[in-house]
């Protein structure tokens, strides 16, 4: 369960870089890649990305997520059922908080120490320049990311603070690990291809994302607003 954690924090931060990567360097910004969902499933997802606002279609699950940072909205659309929900964005990054907390309570509050390194290995990777990158914890080989800087990076380090202030309080302590990861790790670069030593039980690496193409292109507004034709479905917030 902790794993789970750990990857959804790993799609998100993987998410705020390239969204920080499309508003400084281009504007616009599409991004193709393989990712392992919290099931252990492989599957295709494509994210749009301009201003303070991306998308995420997941093509075999047949659902989208648009999120806009500065209207403080997020929209999970249902395309098999024509439906669609939205909600303040902040809103469901409590909810999310909460029900981390609750499914994984139990985590080592004193910590591991991480380690992330270089191995001076090198490969093109879909047309990627990349060096691998290991992650230790207390000594043990947990990750291996292979990082490019072929994607114009020269403003990222610039704008990173405002990639760990898009967290919400309440992800804090409990991405705490995490959020060390990131701050280590984003200095390498752009993640093209990350492997998890923690799923396969001391049998290799499992890769869990891999980017297969990163284009810059002008985007139609409509890519982030929510489908007109599309049935709204509205929760009720239980009272207390």
């Amino acid at each position: 369960m902790i794993q789970k954690r750990f990857l959804i924090f790993r799609s998100w931060v993987v998410s705020l870089i390239l969204f920080n990567v499309a508003e400084v360097c281009w504007g616009g910004m599409v991004v193709e890649e393989l990712h392992r969902d919290i099931e252990g499933r492989m599957g295709r997802i494509v994210r749009y990305f301009t201003d303070d606002r991306f998308r995420t279609d997941h093509i075999e699950g047949k659902v989208s997520t648009i999120i806009d940072f500065r209207g403080d909205r997020m929209v999970m659309i249902d395309h098999s059922s024509r439906s669609y929900v939205e909600i303040p964005f902040s809103r469901w990054e409590k909810e999310v908080a909460a029900k981390l907390k609750q499914t994984a309570p139990d985590i080592n509050p004193r910590g591991r120490r991480i380690v992330v390194q270089k191995t001076g290995d090198k490969a093109i990777i879909n047309g990627f320049q990349t060096e691998k990158v290991e992650i230790l914890a207390d000594g043990e080989l947990i990750e291996e990311n292979w990082m490019t800087r072929d994607v114009d990076l020269r403003e990222v380090e610039r704008v990173m603070e405002k990639v760990a202030r898009s967290f919400a309080k309440e992800f804090k302590s409990e991405m705490k690990e995490g959020r060390e990861i990131f701050e280590r790790l984003r200095s390498y670069g752009l993640p093209i291809l990350v492997k998890d030593y923690t799923l396969s039980y001391g049998l290799g690496g499992i890769t869990v994302m891999e980017v297969q193409k990163i284009e810059k292109k002008d985007l139609r507004e409509e890519i982030f607003l929510s489908p007109s034709d599309y049935q709204r479905i509205i929760f009720e917030v239980p009272k207390r």
